[in-house]
């Protein structure tokens, strides 16, 4: 079976280039200016649009998806908060199974529910552990979840939950303060995590700096996360993408 975006996310790590992400939430985005942001994305060398959330009230994904598709190159994965949010024309579904929690809807529930129409879809599934960290706050993740955060100062947890992921065999491994967090994960955590598994390493939550984009990729992030940063602060995707870009001519 095809994997283009896994394969080149695997290659990518071999190569120990990093990468940037996008997550777009539909209820968010406003598409009269979605254009303009998306020339902005292509001219910041975006490698990825990750599209969900937790809750979504407003149906535009596959709208969104489309405008992507005119206007850019860049892969477009979807970011699940249940199994409603299947979109086929996106090229991937980052298939999350929250391994830091002790709920089963989210640890197989949703995804049994979800696995005949994924299978019809032809997107290309990508088996992702999910570890949701303690960023300070409630975030909605975690409450439409019903699921505890590993604590932020518990590193040597994420790196055991990250290691029963892999073992189980999830292809991709993602830690998330979640949407609005105060604080991102820990370099710590990051570094933890990194040294324990073999796999393809994101990190999202949190990420509103140069110096906390920067602090991420140095303890191991092979894919950083940016979202509710950019919206407050549009020059902030200008910032971190140079941060990555100068990240991968240091190693290049």
């Amino acid at each position: 079976m095809s994997r283009p975006i896994l394969d080149k996310i695997y290659l990518n790590k071999q190569l120990h280039k990093k990468s940037l992400a996008v997550l777009l939430d539909p209820d968010k985005v406003e598409l009269e200016t979605f254009d303009v942001f998306l020339l902005d994305c292509v001219e910041n060398h975006v490698d990825y649009f990750l599209i969900g959330g937790s809750l979504i009230t407003n149906n535009i994904m596959g709208e969104m998806i489309a405008i992507i598709r005119q206007k850019t190159n860049i892969p477009v994965i979807i970011f699940p908060g249940n199994s409603l949010h299947v979109e086929p024309n996106a090229d991937g579904i980052l298939l999350l199974s929250l391994i830091s929690g002790r709920n089963p809807e989210y640890l197989i529930g949703q995804h049994v529910i979800a696995a005949p129409s994924l299978r019809k879809s032809g997107l290309e599934i990508l088996s992702t552990g999910y570890i949701l960290v303690d960023s300070g706050r409630q975030t909605t993740v975690s409450y439409i979840s019903n699921t505890t955060p590993i604590p932020h100062d518990k590193p040597d947890v994420a790196a055991c939950t990250a290691m029963a992921g892999e073992m189980l065999g999830q292809k991709l491994m993602y830690l998330d303060g979640g949407s609005g967090a105060l604080y991102p994960v820990s370099a710590k955590m990051i570094k933890k995590v990194r040294t324990s598994i073999d796999l393809p390493l994101i990190v999202g939550g949190g990420i509103n700096s140069t110096e906390k984009a920067s602090a991420a990729l140095e303890a191991g992030a092979d894919i950083i996360v940016i979202g509710n940063a950019f919206e407050k602060n549009p020059a902030l995707l200008t910032e971190i993408a140079e941060v990555v870009q100068n990240f991968n001519l240091s190693v290049a």
